[in-house]
């Protein structure tokens, strides 16, 4: 089977419709301060055109309320939650099955610290991204990923940060991740490039016979 592709920052309809064109398994919209930040009114957009054919949608939050959660919910009730600020397992918990928590790596982790931050989310499935002072992702920059490796053959596991289609395949023939995340690697002047996408994907079924 091979590696789910989520596309995020889709910022309106046709976004979405391009990430299921090419091929992605999930699109990601951002509910946090970020230059891909959703508007409402488009989010409401999106939930009105999703149909049984459409890739899951995943909202991303940083440190949000209840309240934010449970409106997005409300709004997508079969989406995926993606938790990427500090948020405390405690405060995961009741949407485990669900959610994605979002480990940040940085210069001086190794794996068994890594290991013992996933642990902390037992029941959430986790992604793996490029630690950046003051950002919650959307680096645009790639991390080893094999110090992950050890922890991707314990755990479904996705990987994130400066994924592009030329190193996407040596990303999934190191890791063998359950599933990959991009967003600058497949924009072209802060916009979604659907043959950037297409690139992507084939990468990632490349993959699939290394």
């Amino acid at each position: 089977m091979h590696a789910r592709v989520k596309f995020c920052g889709m910022t309106g309809v046709d976004d979405v419709g391009l990430a299921g064109r090419s091929g992605a398994s999930h699109f990601g919209m951002i509910f946090a301060p970020s230059e891909r930040r959703i508007a409402w009114s488009a989010a409401e957009a999106i939930a009105r055109e999703l149909s049984n054919e459409s890739p899951i949608p995943v909202a991303v939050f940083v440190d949000p309320s209840r309240d934010e959660v449970g409106r997005v919910l409300e709004l997508f009730p079969q989406a995926l939650l993606q938790f990427s600020g500090d948020e405390r397992p405690s405060w995961i918990a009741p949407y485990a099955r669900r959610a994605i928590k979002v480990i940040h790596v940085g210069a001086q982790d190794g794996t068994g610290s890594l290991r013992e931050r996933c642990n902390r989310y037992a029941e959430a499935t986790v992604m793996f991204d490029t630690g950046s002072a003051g950002l919650a992702g959307g680096s645009g920059r790639a991390f080893a990923w094999e110090i992950v490796e050890p922890i991707a053959r314990e755990r479904p596991v996705w990987i994130a940060g400066g994924l592009r289609a030329q190193n996407v395949t040596a990303c999934i023939t190191a890791i063998h991740p359950f599933g990959v995340d991009a967003r600058s690697g497949i924009e072209t002047d802060g916009r979604k490039d659907f043959d950037k996408m297409r690139a992507f994907i084939t990468a990632v079924r490349d993959s699939d016979a290394t």
